[in-house]
């Protein structure tokens, strides 16, 4: 047999599922008639998200991938022609300066010579895989290749679109795949003058602002580099910012037009705005708001002047660091 369904039970399910959709209709007068109908005269009142109108410093950026290259090293070379009869370090020893590194045969059949050693230029790490004994090499072959570690550079290729605010001085931030989720701060120092017709790029270089034993030549750096900064402007969300009659307008969260018994009472409030750059998400107000005030975030879409608004989150503050 089928249940009876009652007029409460029909007008809590049609609540829920408007409130689903971002709209409530909150009824100010329910009364029965003696013929047991229901009149009912109810307001549209509106569920949004909220965010305040707040000064920020809007900083525009590009992204690029860059290497990890010792700021000083040097290949070694032999003095003599000869076979390369010994070779005393590996990838990754640490040399000083003056400490043998290999030793050439300079001999030739029918004849003997003293072997010839190859000592290392500087101090540093050995970064490329020696040659092998057994060898045949000149004074032109490179036996192998020290880094200075403690003095590491990033060089990256930066295309040509983007070369226009590139100047030394430009703070980045530097991420690496080996830590991820940690940010090192590094500071444009040379940009070249010229630009490569082939690849029709510039390469720049950065240092790192602190040394950092973890970081390693050879890593594969991102970076986001600061170009210019937008500073203590007013912004908004971006997606707060709409287009009426190719107007940018914004709805504004003001007191006053909710049913009473509600929590607190707030409107829409319909307002042209002026907008400045766009970036990371954040919007520039040039005219239209004031610092503090509310503007919807979410569910804006339904909204017209002068709706009642139920305000359901407000997002908080961001603290410039």
């Amino acid at each position: 047999m089928a249940k009876k369904i009652g007029m409460k039970s029909i007008a809590l399910f049609v609540g829920t599922a408007l409130a689903a959709s971002g709209l409530l209709f909150v009824p100010s007068m329910l009364a029965g008639n003696t013929a047991g109908s229901v009149a009912a005269a109810e307001t549209p009142v509106f569920a949004v998200k909220t965010a305040p109108v707040q000064v920020k410093t809007l900083r525009v950026f590009l992204q690029v991938n860059g290497d990890i290259v010792s700021a000083q090293q040097a290949e070694v070379f032999p003095d003599t022609s000869g076979k390369l009869v010994s070779v005393r370090v590996t990838l990754g020893s640490r040399v000083r300066k003056g400490d043998l590194i290999a030793e050439i045969d300079p001999s030739r059949a029918g004849s003997a010579y003293m072997s010839s050693p190859v000592y290392a230029p500087i101090s540093g790490i050995v970064i490329l895989t020696p040659l092998v004994v057994g060898m045949t090499v000149s004074p032109g072959t490179g036996i192998t290749t020290i880094s200075v570690d403690d003095q590491l550079e990033i060089s990256a290729r930066i295309p040509e679109r983007e070369i226009s605010g590139l100047v030394p001085g430009l703070k980045a931030e530097v991420s690496l795949q080996a830590y991820r989720g940690e940010m090192f701060a590094a500071t444009v120092t040379r940009v070249s003058p010229v630009l490569d017709a082939i690849s029709r790029t510039k390469l720049i270089t950065l240092t790192f602002d602190k040394n950092d034993s973890r970081i390693n030549a050879g890593m594969f750096a991102r970076l986001r580099i600061n170009t210019r900064n937008y500073t203590d402007v007013l912004t908004v969300p971006a997606e707060a910012v709409l287009q009426k009659n190719n107007v940018s307008a914004v709805y504004v969260s003001r007191a006053g037009g909710m049913e009473k018994g509600l929590a607190e009472s707030r409107s829409a409030e319909l307002r042209s705005v002026t907008t400045g750059v766009t970036i990371d998400g954040w919007t520039e107000i040039a005219a239209g708001l004031l610092d503090g005030e509310a503007v919807v975030i979410q569910g804006q879409q339904l909204l017209s002047d002068g709706a009642a608004l139920w305000i359901i989150a407000h997002e908080a503050v961001l603290i410039e660091e």
